[in-house]
């Protein structure tokens, strides 16, 4: 709203101009009377003239009376108006006044507003630069007891990094590398150093259960060239789980996991147990070594899986699902290998692979392409019942023993160029492959 016009300012009204006024009231009484008396002096008879004389005088003075009643009249009039205005000018300097209070008072405020905001601001400054302080002399402290000599000292450094990491979410990653890297170092020769590792592995998995409170989550294990004892991950959550290089004695235990990222798996394992194990994380065991058993049952993998020259010992794909390609090209199975009812539903390779022994694939389901070129069956080789919907070729594989696909349905004629088989026992091959004998020991297959 735009501010009112500002006001002339009041003159103070002259003494003479009243006087003035008067004498003109005065005056103009004068020229009525004087008027009248002559015309009365004109009247003939004495009592008619005596009566218009004091008529004459009678209305002169109305008239000086009049005259002095509009006078007093305007005069009021801006007495009253003068009275107004003083009124208004009295209002608009308590609006000012009130205005210029309040404007005072809002930057009293406000002063006194943004020096609270700055105390607090102090306060939480200092209380954080305190806490921050705190939080690194227990991590210094902690540290300086993970490197003690003393075993038991080093648990109870162990316990002090894993509750520093409970009470302070913004730690975890940094206690979880410390961690890691206390494993990836080499350890002494020592049976109580077995305890303190092992207390570490736990304390890692601990915080990898999702159904728990004490779930750290979005934590990655970097664990290249560590030496694991019976590392057991069972129904964790692994995000970029990383064995490179790794020696994990015992039984390596990832059932029930969920996996996301990338698994890292080529390492040196005793026994892996990964049953029910499901995700969508490529799982990378290529080159890894494998002395003892592999156990995938009932894994329900949404990543792609590579296990290119990989060596297992006895190895179980039961009841298994891949739904992304997946590789198995040069591996070895040292034992018996069964991928009984799996499913297959993208890609299989399986060149140059070494089964030395029982290789069953009874009801698997190969949903695309199945290559199994090149292939060495060692013993029986058993797909009975399975489904090939895609494409499949046995090129240049070698059976040593059965070869057995009793009711295996194949959507399409099956490769089978110059692979060969052992004449000692009886095989069951698919419909529409051509076997001839080449000499005593061995039939070889060939493409209509």
């Amino acid at each position: 709203m735009s501010a009112p016009p500002p006001e002339k300012p009041l003159k103070v009204m002259p003494w003479w101009l009243a006087l003035l006024g008067l004498l003109l009231a005065g005056l103009l009484g004068w020229l009525v009377l004087d008027w009248l008396l002559a015309e009365a002096d004109r009247a003939v008879q004495p009592d008619t003239r005596a009566t218009l004389r004091v008529d004459a005088i009678r209305t002169g003075l109305t008239v000086v009376a009049g005259t002095g009643g509009g006078l007093a009249l305007l005069l009021a009039a801006r007495r009253q108006w003068i009275s107004e205005r003083g009124q208004r000018h009295q209002e608009a300097v308590a609006a000012r006044d009130q205005t210029h209070r309040d404007r005072v008072q809002a930057h009293a405020e406000t002063v006194a507003e943004t020096a609270t905001r700055h105390q607090e601001r102090q306060a939480t400054a200092a209380e954080h630069d305190a806490a921050e302080r705190r939080l690194t002399e227990l991590y210094v402290r902690a540290i300086e007891l993970v490197g003690s000599d003393n075993p038991g000292v080093r648990l109870g450094g162990l316990h002090a990094l894993e509750r520093l990491g409970q009470d302070n979410p913004g730690q975890r990653p940094t206690i979880v590398a410390v961690l890691c890297a206390y494993l990836r170092m080499p350890a002494p020769d020592d049976p109580r150093e077995t305890e303190v590792r092992r207390t570490a592995q736990r304390t890692l998995t601990r915080h990898l259960r999702a159904d728990r409170d004490t779930w750290w989550p979005g934590v990655a294990l970097d664990l290249t060239g560590a030496r694991l004892d019976d590392f057991d991950a069972t129904g964790c959550t692994l995000v970029d789980l990383d064995l490179t290089g790794a020696v994990c004695t015992g039984t390596t235990n990832l059932a029930g996991a969920l996996v996301h990222g990338r698994l890292r798996l080529t390492a040196e394992f005793a026994d892996v147990v990964c049953d029910d194990l499901t995700g969508d994380a490529e799982i990378v065991l290529d080159d890894a070594r494998i002395s003892g058993r592999a156990s995938f049952d009932r894994a329900d993998l949404g990543g792609e899986m590579s296990c290119r020259g990989t060596r297992f010992g006895e190895f179980s794909f039961r009841g298994a699902t891949l739904r992304q390609p997946s590789s198995f090209d040069r591996a070895t199975f040292t034992g018996s290998a069964s991928f009984r009812e799996a499913e297959f539903l993208s890609g299989l390779s399986m060149e140059h692979t070494t089964f030395a022994a029982y290789a069953g694939f009874h009801r698997a389901r190969f949903a695309d392409m199945a290559l199994f070129r090149w292939t060495q069956f060692g013993e029986e080789a058993w797909f009975e019942g399975a489904r090939f919907e895609g494409g499949t070729n046995f090129g240049r594989a070698v059976f040593h023993g059965r070869a057995r696909f009793e009711g295996a349905v194949l959507a399409r004629r099956p490769l089978v160029d110059q692979a060969r088989a052992s004449t000692a026992v009886t095989h069951v091959w698919p419909p529409d492959v051509t076997v001839t004998r080449r000499d005593g020991d061995w039939l070889v297959l060939t493409d209509p």
